[in-house]
């Protein structure tokens, strides 16, 4: 009886090698999860540009927001992320950019006078660095497209040379700082006075 005993106890306790088999288990569910989170819901990226000073600084560290695009479209004012369009492709452009929607599908932007046009309705920005001192359009938006501007607008490779960015190519909203810890938190959406342009 004893020996039987000693073996049910000695079955109930897991071996070395089960414990290890286990932790891998456990590791590999987690990198499974991760990495389904990272392509499907939010991910991490890495700022290396000033195009978007004073709102987000070179090496800033961002929680990108992946997933709700799938439920609304993109609105002026969100900072997204989004793979290079064609021309950008061309130019052996390969890495994400970061920038503002400002121009929405179907509408009419011009740059004039240091001031964004929208629809012929000048736009109030408090976040650039300082006023455009360019000319650009006026241009049309077109459809299932945006145009996008850097905040720090007369150092930003952004729609004014390149265009417009296709609503396939936008990988998601940025909508959280990270680092430095000392600038931790969300970004939020700019709140456009003039009644005659779209929020």
């Amino acid at each position: 009886m004893s020996t039987v005993h000693e073996k049910q106890i000695g079955s109930s306790l897991p071996s070395s090698e089960n414990v290890w088999i286990e932790g891998i288990k456990t590791v590999v569910l987690s990198l499974i999860l991760a990495l389904g989170i990272r392509t499907f819901v939010a991910e991490a990226r890495y700022v290396p540009s000033g195009s978007m000073e004073p709102t987000i600084q070179p090496n800033d560290r961002l929680i990108v927001d992946k997933i709700s695009y799938d439920f609304s479209s993109p609105n002026r004012g969100d900072i997204v992320v989004f793979n290079p369009t064609k021309t950008l492709q061309s130019e052996n452009y390969h890495d994400a950019f970061i920038k503002r929607v400002i121009g929405l599908p179907g509408e009419k932007v011009e740059v004039k006078n240091g001031q964004v046009y929208i629809n012929g309705s000048p736009l109030k920005e408090n976040y650039i660095e300082a006023k455009p001192d360019y000319k650009f359009g006026p241009v049309t938006v077109p459809a299932n497209s945006y145009l996008v501007l850097g905040d720090n607008r007369n150092d930003s490779y952004d729609s004014h040379y390149w265009g417009f960015v296709p609503r396939s190519n936008i990988i998601g909203k940025a909508f959280f700082r990270f680092f430095p810890f000392n600038s931790m938190g969300e970004f939020s959406r700019p709140v456009y006075v003039s009644n005659s342009t779209r929020n």
